[in-house]
């Protein structure tokens, strides 16, 4: 969620946006496998599983 930016056209922006307006993302959720699971279920609104698993790359880099 760190990542939104409502003025940003970046696709990591856009992915961080939908997510934060989507009420069944599991926002406190850690683990990759289940909030990847949940994507491929329900993230028609992330054109690519790629700029998710760049997300969470983001978000390892910043708990180090």
């Amino acid at each position: 969620m760190t990542l939104r930016n409502p003025n940003s056209h970046e696709e990591v922006a856009e992915f961080a946006n939908n997510a934060f307006y989507d009420h069944s993302f599991p926002k406190q959720e850690r683990d990759y496998d289940v909030i990847s699971r949940y994507l491929e279920l329900n993230g028609g609104y992330l054109s690519s599983m790629t700029i998710f698993d760049q997300a969470y790359q983001m978000y390892l880099d910043s708990e180090a």
